[in-house]
């Protein structure tokens, strides 16, 4: 939706030089123009742009607002996704009760919460929102987590253990001296 409005405020900019030019007007600055121009319209553009903000990936985020934003994914997790989505974990369904000890989990569910948060309110996306989360967001993600080889692979009933990637070998071309 950014990129949209930044088009059409370009065409905007363009489409006001190309009256000036043709008006007589051509000296005056095309920019000038369209801030009048926002400014007769009440300045609401550049005020929806100043409200904008990107939601936040929960990885990046700071320790007090990292807890805040865990506390509140937890709460969603335990009391819409488990007892709504979840059947009972099994060798191809895993699950873990620890789940917000898994960094990969973490990242995951936030993504799929703020997908739900967009997509369940009707004034946003209408009324098939909750078919597309359900389509695009909450199916991959739970193949994703729940899959024999994903992050809940070393849990079962009763045990917890976080599975630490090691990335791979580095290609030799990318080694710095050590020859």
């Amino acid at each position: 939706m950014f990129e949209d409005i930044e088009d059409l405020k370009t065409q905007l900019t363009a489409l006001t030089a190309q009256v000036r030019t043709l008006t007589g007007d051509a000296g005056a600055d095309p920019g000038e123009a369209l801030a009048d121009e926002e400014a007769a319209a009440g300045g609401e553009a550049a005020d929806a742009e100043e409200e904008w903000q990107y939601p936040p990936f929960i990885l990046l985020l700071d320790p007090p607002q990292y807890d805040d934003e865990l506390r509140a994914l937890i709460e969603w997790v335990e009391g819409v996704l488990v007892p709504g989505y979840l059947a009972e974990p099994s060798a191809d369904a895993r699950w873990c009760h620890l789940w917000f000890e898994h960094p990969v989990a973490i990242a995951r569910l936030h993504a799929c919460w703020l997908a739900w948060q967009e997509l369940t309110d009707p004034a946003t996306c209408g009324y098939t929102g909750p078919s597309v989360w359900h389509r695009d967001h909450l199916d991959p993600c739970m193949r994703e987590l729940r899959a024999s080889t994903g992050p809940f692979a070393g849990c079962t009933k009763g045990e917890h253990q976080i599975d630490h990637r090691m990335p791979g070998t580095v290609p030799s071309a990318w080694r710095h001296g050590d020859d």
